[in-house]
């Protein structure tokens, strides 16, 4: 027992001082919890936590909430607060600085809409000291993986709260989890230290600092020289470098986040045609571009989701790569190949635009071998390269042919990334909307997050699953990982399956 004692003590003190210094692209923003860009997420998870939590194994468990129950037909839901939590300011949290925060969201509800819990919220009621109850217009199964996630429904100290509103700003970043932001230098670094006050068990390390380098090149040549100790989330560095880096750091890689996939806009000619959709999917090669852009840090992907998902497992057969197949399913549907090396269908020709982020180098490098892939299909693919902001916006206007898009990851999928196809805010509602079926798979998501019925649950997403993938609205590229790189001097690093989560506080220095 002596022994134990004489090693922890020794370890606080070798931590005493403490600092991890790592690299980010970009400053991390001002970091309100209850709105997005430029509030990087995960310094939002670093500051703010949530009633809930959900684990890496896919199991929603109590946080601030330590308990809760489900009345009136699942449109209440009762919550029963932690006493021991404070904010980083030293105030308590409390039933009422609970509700201060959802009324702050719901003052801002449209900018909330793309979350389907945002819109069927209607009230927090204030129980008692530690109880709150949130009632909602319907019943709403995925409610607690909701309450989980990273934005908007985090809380902030009151105090932060600019006339007990967040939609124009807040005082400052103050919150409840393991560290606090003490400094921000634009275009520098980022510091966050150690959250005294708070309720779970405390970071290992004193300061964690983010060190602005935007060029990935640069990064690695940081963390060579020792200005940086570790390189956290997925698409930081060239992916060339890693078998290199393993030789000297600590490379973790994570269980599959998320899918990357291309949409293909049902609405607009001639990705509107079945037959070209089916075609493309055919047409590229998914284990190509694993190996020679993702160097076998992702694997092929085939379906939207994982089929290890949760609801995802559907009866369907993935698109194989078979050029021969797919030349021969254009040429049978009307689609001849002219002299000049391309299809026309009644007079109009087979060509495409592919709209990525020109920033980007994976997405330049993918688009590319789907460029030289499809001409071999007598298909012209003309790459749009966009700026960030008008990127999104063209996803959402539906200005393409293919787009590059992703999957949520858990929590979100799939149930939320489903229910955000119902609303013209992201690519995939505009890549559905030319289906003579939207209509019903809306409903069908719609039912599903209103059921507590795991069976029916079950076989309506299935049933929606399979029917954008008979409709081949997707080309699923690759299941992305979280990469974590570090140098020897740092323990407990360990990159999670859950995106834009760094676990700093299970990070800690060795000696």
């Amino acid at each position: 027992m002596l022994r134990k004692i004489f090693m922890a003590v020794a370890f606080c003190a070798c931590a005493s001082g403490s600092a991890l210094n790592f690299a980010t692209s970009k400053n991390v923003g001002p970091l309100n919890p209850h709105l997005y860009s430029p509030n990087e997420m995960f310094a939002q998870n670093m500051l703010y936590e949530s009633l809930t939590k959900y684990d890496e194994k896919g199991n929603v468990q109590p946080h601030l909430a330590k308990s809760w129950h489900i009345e009136n037909n699942g449109k209440r839901y009762i919550f029963k607060l932690r006493n021991d939590v404070y904010f980083s300011d030293g105030s308590k949290f409390d039933a009422q600085a609970a509700k201060a925060n959802f009324d702050a969201v719901l003052s801002n509800i449209d900018r909330h809409k793309w979350l389907e819990l945002a819109n069927i919220l209607v009230s927090c009621e204030v129980i008692d000291p530690y109880t709150i109850a949130l009632n909602l217009k319907n019943a709403y199964e995925p409610t607690l993986k909701e309450l989980s996630l990273i934005r908007p429904f985090r809380f902030v100290s009151p105090r932060a709260l600019i006339n007990g509103q967040s939609k124009d700003g807040i005082k400052e970043a103050v919150g409840t989890g393991p560290f606090k932001l003490e400094s921000s230098k634009l275009g520098v670094s980022d510091t966050f230290v150690k959250n005294e006050h708070y309720w779970g068990q405390k970071a290992h390390y004193d300061k964690i600092v983010g060190k602005v380098i935007p060029n990935p090149n640069t990064k690695i040549v940081a963390l060579k020289t020792g200005e940086i100790d570790l390189i956290y989330l997925s698409e930081q560095i060239p992916l060339d470098t890693l078998h290199d880096l393993k030789k000297t750091f600590n490379v973790s890689l994570s269980e599959p986040t998320n899918t990357l996939v291309i949409a293909l806009n049902s609405n607009k000619f001639p990705t509107s045609d079945l037959s070209v959709r089916k075609a493309l999917n055919m047409a590229l090669n998914k284990d190509l571009i694993t190996k020679s852009v993702f160097f076998d840090t992702q694997k092929p992907a085939y379906f939207l989701f994982s089929k290890n998902l949760p609801h995802c497992n559907i009866d369907a057969k993935a698109f194989p790569f078979d050029l021969k197949a797919a030349n021969a399913l254009l040429q049978k549907d009307g689609w001849i190949l002219h002299k000049d090396g391309y299809r026309y269908k009644n007079g109009k020709k087979l060509s495409l635009d592919f709209v990525y982020e020109g920033s980007n180098a994976i997405f330049k490098s993918i688009a590319e071998i789907a460029q030289a892939t499809f001409k071999k299909l007598g298909a012209q693919l003309q790459l749009k390269a966009s700026e960030s902001s008008m990127f999104y916006k063209k996803q959402k206007s539906g200005d393409f042919h293919l787009v590059f898009n992703r999957t949520w990851g858990i929590p979100y999928d799939p149930e939320m990334f489903l229910a955000s196809m119902r609303v013209p805010s992201h690519a995939d509602y505009q890549a559905q909307s030319g289906l003579a079926l939207k209509n019903v798979i809306d409903s069908k998501i719609s039912k599903m997050l209103t059921t507590f019925n795991p069976q029916e649950k079950d076989a309506l997403i299935k049933s929606v699953l399979t029917t954008l993938h008979k409709e081949a609205v997707y080309i699923p590229i690759s299941y992305e990982t979280n990469i974590a790189i570090s140098n020897k001097k740092v323990g407990g690093v360990r990159a999670l399956n859950l995106p834009n989560i760094i676990p700093f506080e299970q990070m800690y220095p060795k000696h």
